[in-house]
């Protein structure tokens, strides 16, 4: 589900986040590529919202809600890189640890799993040095 700041940036034709957002003399926002389709399949120019007549056939861009939207998009998808890279895949733990026998890093509940049963751990942040300390074959 959206949350509410999302949910106030999303048009209300495609339920997306705004793309090109324009307004219209009543207010409302969409984006420019929803609006002109919406007005072309219904033949008329009105808001889909509150069906008060545009007087404009090029509605202006809302340069504020588009800034808002893009800064939203960008904060968005910078998180979502973040957890995935920090996240364990298998448990949605912070990975924490780095295990020196798989060389890869590692949540708690993996630790404590089977498949690492007996082998050697790192804190993640210390894990980096360590590797740069070991010899490597080429």
């Amino acid at each position: 589900m959206a949350s509410r700041s999302e949910e106030d940036l999303c048009c209300p034709v495609c339920k997306e986040v705004f793309s090109d957002p324009v307004v219209l003399s009543c207010s409302h926002s969409f984006c420019k590529d929803c609006l002109k389709n919406w007005w072309r399949q219904n033949l008329t120019q009105q808001c889909p919202v509150c069906k008060r007549r545009s007087s404009k056939s090029d509605p202006p861009l809302n340069r504020v809600l588009k800034n808002l939207c893009e800064s939203f998009l960008q904060d968005r998808d910078q998180g979502s890189s973040e957890a995935s890279e920090t996240l364990c895949s298998l448990h949605s733990e912070k990975l924490r640890l780095f295990c020196l026998d798989h060389q890869q890093p590692v949540c708690l509940v993996c630790r404590d799993s089977e498949k690492h049963t007996n082998h050697r751990f790192r804190p993640i942040d210390e894990a980096s040095l360590w590797i740069e300390g070991t010899p490597h074959i080429s």
